[in-house]
């Protein structure tokens, strides 16, 4: 029986697979695919809780498969069910089926009426994944592929400027929380030399209570904080999700006001054995939770738009639901989970007709509302409400803007002798460090530092150019090679095949996206990043074909970088903390940058002035 856990994630996966590939676009074979889809899901998750429970509601794991292996490194994908994962699935299954069926009629006649539905059908397989994960690896699978359907939705509408903004600023977001995640997974690999699952965190707070590794411990929960908080909106993260919610309303109920945003309380009940008995943890967790509840809630009471309260509403809610997991009441969390998550749904999924009546209602029954006087306490927050507390801003401020000034102070870097000669450099070090071992060791701890550099500043200098996409796009190479040998000549005597997963990914990522930009650089001669091109109105399978490279260059989920990449981060050892920060960012930028390019070349409104089909209507 354990073994129908798979199930959870073959049917929206092989439903995703079939939609995707089905070369009848019509709606109602469409309708088809999902109908069959969210009845089979309902029907699996109530039949599995109801065989769990006649069973004693005793745990259930099971072992798909074991995708690479050492010595000292397993990445397997593990499931997991239990109370958690019970509650969790059944409301996705359900909710999962109202918006379906609200979606099959609301997105009527919508040109990307295909397209939503397999990111949907794409998303309930991450979500899935997430709530059925045995350990951090599995769990990681899942976070990846949510946060890029997160990205797809939010950008659904992708001639306009707004959507497509809004989804940058959301994916700066989660590529915080992602590698967050990933450094977690480092330092538990450290502390218990051993790819944990989340049965066993027992075993690893045992570990971590001693003298000798509260340093490790003290890292490891704010690794599972951070990303949680983020995920789930909270302070001070809080601002992405109202911008999230530039997709079709239907996917704003199923993404951010009832599933995704809830994957943060999720990451906190899973882990809450590793930090139940750290009394800071339980006060950092709860000082988050009240401080997202109260200030969410001003902003949401000063806000205009209905989906922009909803948000807030929902993220004060999330907030208290932070303080009931570091309180210990876990059933209390997964009750106020089910019906916040019904309640945002049903708010969304009516808003439009919502709004249909009050604007009608205002017309003809219009009253001067009564002029009272209003404090200077009122009068403050309420400006601070309309103003969101400048939440996006400071974001913007003291996080993206220093890294954009520190990309800026490196002009030399583009020169393409430069570029050329670091890319050479790059493979002549990679040669000479598999050729000859021993040279590795007598450059001492300090190249690998220097390398992670180089290739910080690499992506930092692709993070603020402006000008030829080609050339960015080169840029990002040249970073992914620097952090492949800044990792070889920190281990020396790793085996070839852990690069070559790496190097293998991104190099055919980066072939396929440098043909796409050649190809588009054809066109008018014209690929520079200072402006939206929109060029997906005219290429859409060259912008579908491109968006497949950003995603392998970065080792998104199913690629051959996405072992390595976790395979890499097990080299750097606990105690080389600059190297791991260089590595952190790194990635981070390197993927921001990544996107970047694929939004401003293909994305947004097209830079031409006529088309031979009109635009879609506002």
């Amino acid at each position: 029986m354990n073994q129908l856990l798979v199930l959870f994630i073959a049917i929206p996966l092989l439903a995703f697979g079939v939609s995707l590939f089905w070369q009848n676009k019509s709606e109602k074979a469409i309708g088809r695919i999902v109908r069959f889809t969210k009845v089979l899901y309902i029907m699996v998750s109530v039949s599995f809780a109801a065989w769990w429970i006649a069973n004693g509601l005793e745990p259930v794991s099971y072992r798909v498969a074991t995708l690479y292996q050492t010595e000292d490194f397993v990445f397997a994908i593990d499931l997991f069910y239990d109370e958690i994962t019970a509650v969790f699935s059944i409301i996705g299954a359900f909710l999962f089926f109202l918006v379906a069926t609200f979606s099959k009629y609301y997105m009527h006649r919508d040109e990307g009426y295909k397209r939503f539905f397999n990111t949907i059908l794409l998303f309930a397989t991450g979500y899935n994944f997430i709530i059925l994960s045995g350990n951090f690896e599995t769990l990681f699978i899942g976070w990846e592929i949510k946060g890029f359907c997160s990205f797809l939705l939010i950008a659904f509408y992708r001639n306009r400027y707004l959507p497509v903004k809004n989804a940058f600023k959301a994916i700066s977001y989660y590529r915080i929380s992602d590698v967050s995640l990933m450094l977690c997974m480092w330092m538990m690999h450290h502390l218990t030399h051993q790819n944990i699952g989340f049965s066993g965190l027992g075993e690893a707070k045992t570990l971590a209570l001693q003298s000798a590794n509260t340093g490790m411990a003290v890292f490891i929960v704010c690794m599972m904080i951070l990303p949680a908080a983020i995920k789930s909106a909270q302070f001070p993260f809080t601002a992405w999700l109202p911008r999230a919610m530039e997709g079709p309303t239907s996917s704003s109920a199923i993404f951010y006001g009832s599933l995704s945003v809830h994957i943060g309380v999720f990451l906190l009940l899973r882990t809450h054995p590793f930090w139940e008995d750290m009394l800071w943890a339980k006060v950092v967790i709860i000082t988050i939770g009240a401080l997202t509840a109260i200030v969410a809630t001003f902003i949401a009471r000063a806000q205009s738009t209905v989906k922009t309260q909803i948000a807030y509403s929902s993220a004060a809610q999330i907030g208290l639901m932070f303080i009931e997991v570091a309180l210990g009441f876990h059933w209390l969390v997964l009750i106020h989970f089910a019906g916040n998550a019904f309640l945002r749904t049903y708010q969304l999924l009516v808003s439009p007709s919502v709004l249909n009546y009050l604007v009608h209602h205002q017309y003809f029954h219009y009253t001067t509302p009564e002029q009272k006087p209003v404090s200077k306490i009122k009068a403050t927050l309420y400006m601070l409400g309309i103003r969101e507390w400048n939440l996006d801003s400071m974001m913007f401020i003291y996080v993206w803007s220093p890294f954009k000034w520190l990309g800026k102070q490196l002009p030399f870097l583009h020169s393409k002798i430069i570029s050329t000669f670091l890319i050479l450099t790059a493979i002549v070090l990679l040669l000479l460090g598999y050729a000859y071992p021993g040279i590795i060791s007598t450059t001492g701890s300090i190249m690998p530092v220097i390398l992670m550099a180089i290739a910080l500043a690499v992506i930092l200098f692709a993070f603020s150019y402006r000008q030829s996409a080609l050339q960015a796009w080169v840029y990002l190479l040249t970073g992914n090679l620097f952090i492949m040998v800044a990792v070889l000549y920190n281990a020396p005597f790793i085996n070839p095949i852990e690069i070559f997963f790496y190097a293998s990914g991104v190099l055919i990522a980066f072939l396929i996206g440098y043909y796409c930009l050649q190809k588009i650089n054809a066109i008018d001669r014209d690929i520079s990043l200072d402006k939206f091109h929109g060029y997906v109105y005219e290429q859409e399978n060259t912008g579908l074909l491109f968006l497949f490279a950003t995603i392998g260059m970065l080792g998104f989920p199913v690629t051959a970088a996405f072992i390595g990449i976790d395979v890499l981060f097990t080299y750097v050892h606990s105690n080389q903390v600059v190297l791991i920060i260089g590595m952190a960012l790194c990635l981070i930028l390197l993927e921001l940058s990544a996107f970047r390019i694929f939004l401003r070349i293909f994305m947004g409104p097209h830079k031409k002035l006529y088309h031979p089909v009109a635009f879609r209507s506002s």
